[in-house]
């Protein structure tokens, strides 16, 4: 319960600016799968590391994970 709150708190803060709609979507999906998106944000991170943008890191990862993603949306 701590933790769900915590994550909660910790991607309303990342999504601050878009509609609270699309916020408890993103945060639904976070919740379903935690590991996933932590694996996510890894692989961002190490792309941002090794000199590439952060926008451009993101969507690359993104892509290559879409078909995860769409899953998610759909549960």
């Amino acid at each position: 319960m701590i933790k769900n709150f915590i994550i909660k708190q910790m991607v309303r803060s990342q999504l601050k600016g878009i509609p609270k709609e699309q916020q408890d979507i993103i945060i639904d999906m976070v919740e379903k799968n935690p590991a996933f998106f932590e694996n996510i944000s890894k692989e961002v991170k190490e792309k941002v590391d090794s000199g590439k943008d952060q926008m451009a890191a993101t969507m690359e990862v993104m892509a290559k994970h879409r078909t995860e993603l769409q899953k998610l949306m759909q549960k």
